[in-house]
């Protein structure tokens, strides 16, 4: 009889008490994707220079006071995922989301 695999999914609670245990480091290059926890991929030079070129050009003009950007920082899209997408497009939030991640997105740019 072949051995069933057993996976469990985990929620952003999960996952944000597993970092405050210490389970999961500062460091670690991770994201929780639909329940999983999925390492990053390495940040390469092209990639990082379009992210650049994105914040420094054309982007900040067209959306100045319509919209936060976020760059590299994690987004909470529902219960079981929590990427850090390289771009996203807020909704307007008075604090900027400094109390939690933000729920809310108009637009993100290299997550799938």
């Amino acid at each position: 009889m072949a051995a069933r695999l057993v996976t469990y999914r985990f929620t952003v609670q999960d996952y944000h008490r597993m970092a405050a245990a210490g389970i999961l480091q500062e460091d670690d290059r991770l994201e929780l994707l639909q329940g999983e926890i999925v390492e990053m991929l390495p940040r390469e030079p092209g990639h990082a220079g379009s992210v650049k070129r994105l914040m420094n050009g054309f982007l900040p003009l067209q959306v100045e006071g319509k919209v936060i950007i976020s760059v590299q920082d994690p987004i909470r899209l529902g219960e079981h995922s929590e990427p850090q997408p390289d771009l996203a497009l807020l909704q307007p939030h008075p604090d900027f989301y400094a109390q939690e991640y933000p729920v809310h997105k108009i637009f993100t740019w290299g997550w799938k």
